[in-house]
């Protein structure tokens, strides 16, 4: 299909080396059985400005192997382009197997991040249960103490006991963290998981948080 505002000009056969010699690229595909250009056809042309381009499809061949001997003058047949698809595809297929590493890997990221996902609410429940007992630490030692301290000493005790619980949960979160950066088994961080449940009486914590919950609503 040509596209549109392109316009084809037709010429006779007889005025085929004039029109080569306005042109810089020149494709050839016709039945002949003889070459159409040949080295003296080709040099008797003035040169283009840049180097002379032959691309030559016809079977037998349009354009005779010694226009290559010619400066400035390019010539592709069919057996070159057929290199030239051999080349690309053997290229294609490396890039095809790079970027199925590149998804096999990305897979195994994502699968790892799906499964981590069955421990996040052993972590949030962690997580609020050392919160909540930080706090009510807090509540005690500053309606014993709190009077004598200014903002930023109290800022301090807050910061403080705010590392030093991140410290403590530290080895526990990375032991339910089945990703890319922990070379777990999905069965070892699950096992991991119920420990601490166990450990914190987390599905407890998760009962006593249904049971506030109702509370306040009333």
């Amino acid at each position: 299909m040509i596209p549109s505002g392109v316009e084809i000009v037709y010429k006779p056969l007889d005025e085929m080396l004039a029109c080569a010699a306005e042109a810089n690229v020149i494709f050839t595909s016709t039945a002949s059985e003889t070459p159409l250009f040949l080295k003296e056809h080709v040099e008797s042309l003035p040169l283009p400005g840049a180097a002379r381009l032959f691309v030559d499809i016809s079977v037998p061949r349009n354009v005779g192997s010694c226009v290559t001997e010619l400066e400035g003058t390019q010539v592709y047949n069919v057996d070159d382009l057929k290199e030239v698809v051999a080349a690309n595809k053997e290229d294609m297929a490396r890039k095809a197997m790079e970027a199925q590493d590149i998804i096999t890997e990305e897979t195994k990221k994502f699968e790892a991040w799906r499964d981590s996902l069955q421990t996040v609410p052993t972590i949030k429940k962690l997580r609020r249960k050392t919160d909540r007992i930080r706090a009510a630490s807090i509540e005690k030692f500053m309606s014993k103490y709190g009077k004598d301290m200014d903002k930023k000493t109290k800022e301090a005790v807050e910061d403080l006991t705010r590392a030093m619980v991140n410290k403590i949960l530290h080895g526990p979160m990375k032991h339910l963290r089945c990703d890319d950066t922990e070379n777990r088994p999905l069965p070892e961080t699950l096992e991991n998981m119920e420990a601490l449940n166990r450990m914190f009486e987390l599905e407890l914590e998760l009962l006593e948080e249904k049971i506030r919950a109702k509370m306040e609503q009333k």
